[in-house]
């Protein structure tokens, strides 16, 4: 095959004719880009039965913007999405989740609802956000909430999965679905 390629590449340059740049590109294997930095967590899967329960819980409706920080494989922001008809986005650092919950929009055909980004969910503009969802550590709930005070409108819905915003944040509502909690707060929330 790399003989015939050569050979391609030799007789269009032979004929005056060239391969733009581009097309070459395309044409190789694409690669995941490393990590933004390393991932705080490891990936660990939401059931669809918790999914639902969180977009519930937080009242999830199609005028909606669903940011999922740490998207995973994106069965959250295709949830909001297809299911409830609100506009999402997933934001993860690591590029193969990246790929995977960009798989799941497309499987899902969400595509014009829902946007993916290779991102650090602490660096990421998330103002736009009226739902928060969240399956990360306590610790990094809890460093979350000055970004969450400064960037998100008062009443913003934060919910989140198993982990909660500690001591001084009690949740407005918590939710068991077969063992695990799901949790409700309303921006602003106590800062330590």
């Amino acid at each position: 095959m790399r003989l015939r390629q050569l050979t391609f590449g030799v007789t269009l340059v032979a004929l005056g004719l060239t391969v733009p740049l581009q097309a070459r590109q395309a044409a190789a294997p694409q690669t995941a880009a490393p990590p933004l930095r390393s991932p705080d967590v490891i990936f660990v899967p939401t059931p669809p039965d918790v999914v639902a329960a969180m977009l519930k819980v937080a009242g999830v409706t199609g005028s909606d913007i669903v940011y999922d920080l740490g998207c995973g494989d994106g069965i959250i922001v295709a949830t909001a999405a297809q299911q409830f008809g609100a506009t999402a986005v997933g934001i993860d650092i690591d590029p193969q989740r990246v790929k995977e919950a960009t798989d799941r929009i497309t499987k899902a055909n969400v595509t014009d609802k829902v946007k993916i980004l290779n991102q650090d969910l602490f660096t990421t503009d998330i103002s736009p956000a009226t739902v928060v969802t969240l399956y990360l550590l306590p610790s990094l709930n809890q460093k979350l909430i000055p970004k969450l005070n400064k960037e998100l409108k008062p009443g913003t819905r934060v919910v989140s999965q198993s982990f909660d915003m500690g001591p001084q944040n009690p949740p407005l509502q918590t939710v068991d679905v077969n063992g695990r909690s799901v949790y409700l707060w309303k921006t602003p929330l106590k800062e330590q």
